[in-house]
């Protein structure tokens, strides 16, 4: 495996497809996060909002996308972490989680980060600025 360090702008890291999300994924990201909103894990709460069916915590998302940096973590650590939402995550839908460095500053490294879904659509992008230490 390739270190962190060793990257060039331009190069990406594997990709990470998660499997799908599944009901008890969200039930149990609602008891760690403290999130109980019932549109995560109650079909009939999710259509009274006008969803089609429940959703997936946006920080469940979001805290996947550091798997991406777990095979590197001997070598630094996250400094910064930005994002946004761009769609919604349902139950069943398989997210794959990529990153491209965009830039090098010494020891620091910003990656553009994404997750889209199986259809290719983004649910989130946004950047990770990595410090090798």
């Amino acid at each position: 495996m390739t270190k962190i360090a060793e990257l060039y702008v331009g190069d990406t890291l594997n990709d990470i497809q998660l499997d799908p999300v599944s009901r008890i994924d969200l039930i149990k990201y609602a008891g760690a996060s403290g999130d109980f909103n019932p549109i995560h894990t109650i079909d009939e709460e999710a259509k009274k909002a006008g969803l089609p069916g429940i959703i997936a915590h946006g920080m469940w998302t979001m805290g996947n996308l550091a798997k991406l940096f777990t095979p590197f973590y001997e070598e630094g650590f996250i400094q910064e972490y930005a994002i946004r939402f761009r769609g919604m995550v349902f139950l069943n839908d398989v997210v794959t989680l990529k990153a491209e460095l965009k830039e090098r500053d010494g020891d620091v490294l910003k990656f553009d980060v994404l997750a889209v879904n199986q259809d290719e659509k983004p649910v989130l992008k946004g950047q990770v600025v990595y410090k090798v230490a």
